[in-house]
């Protein structure tokens, strides 16, 4: 049990540079966030539906964070700051980084069924802070969503979402090359999402001209007689 914790907090020193202790750490409010979701969880799991909703208030009172008991969280989970959200049927996979106030939300399900309406965070995956994740999409391992970013649909494998609604930047390599990017994407000004949507204007303007190429070669190709007209033609001679 003390080597679980030791390794969590190690852990979470990875990916904040602020803490100068791992009993730093121990006062984080994600850490007692996780510690009573882990209780709440059980009890949930145990059909004690009131008792794991009280932990679950004790909890959001004492560390701002409302994860809710039902949620499936994995290992060594990590909520920068606090003032997030987790709903019922949000699954995170391990090593998954939220920054504060995010929100895994979920959506009225089409037939008024309650059922799979939050999202899953699968390994790895870090969370800008502000940012809406909502409904049951699928974000996939090592993806990162940008800061105040809102995403309502699926998102690939090791993507960086930024934007409302959330779309796809391009992201040099060497960003994938590093292990853990802080806040969720790269903070460099050619990551500035202004400029991303120009490069992405200026790959559709380039598309759209080679296509009016090709469109305007195929007219001036010569045209062929059509064979009907050929046919009568010889019929008159």
């Amino acid at each position: 049990m003390l080597g679980n914790l030791i390794a969590y907090i190690d852990s979470v020193k990875a990916r904040d540079p602020a803490p100068r202790s791992r009993a730093e750490i121990l006062l984080y409010p994600g850490l007692w966030s996780l510690a009573f979701h882990r209780v709440a969880h059980r009890l949930y799991r145990a059909r004690l539906f009131f008792l794991a909703r009280v932990v679950n208030h004790i909890s959001r009172f004492l560390t701002g964070n409302d994860i809710h008991p039902g949620a499936k969280i994995g290992k060594r989970f990590f909520i920068d700051h606090g003032f997030t959200v987790i709903g019922e049927t949000a699954e995170i996979g391990d090593d998954v980084t939220l920054y504060q106030n995010v929100t895994l939300g979920g959506t009225d399900p089409a037939n008024g069924i309650a059922g799979k309406r939050h999202p899953t965070l699968c390994d790895g995956v870090i969370v800008g802070s502000g940012a809406q994740v909502l409904g049951p999409v699928h974000v996939g391992a090592r993806a990162r969503v940008g800061a105040n970013a809102v995403v309502t649909k699926n998102v690939p494998e090791g993507a960086t979402m930024v934007g409302i609604p959330a779309r796809q930047m391009l992201v040099d390599v060497t960003a994938y090359q590093r292990d853990f990017v802080p806040y969720g994407t790269p903070c460099s000004d050619c990551f500035d999402p202004e400029k991303q949507k120009l490069e992405m204007l200026q790959c559709e303007v380039e598309q759209l001209q080679k296509r009016l190429a090709e469109l305007m070669a195929e007219r001036q190709k010569p045209q062929l007689p059509d064979a009907d007209e050929l046919f009568k033609d010889r019929g008159r001679a």
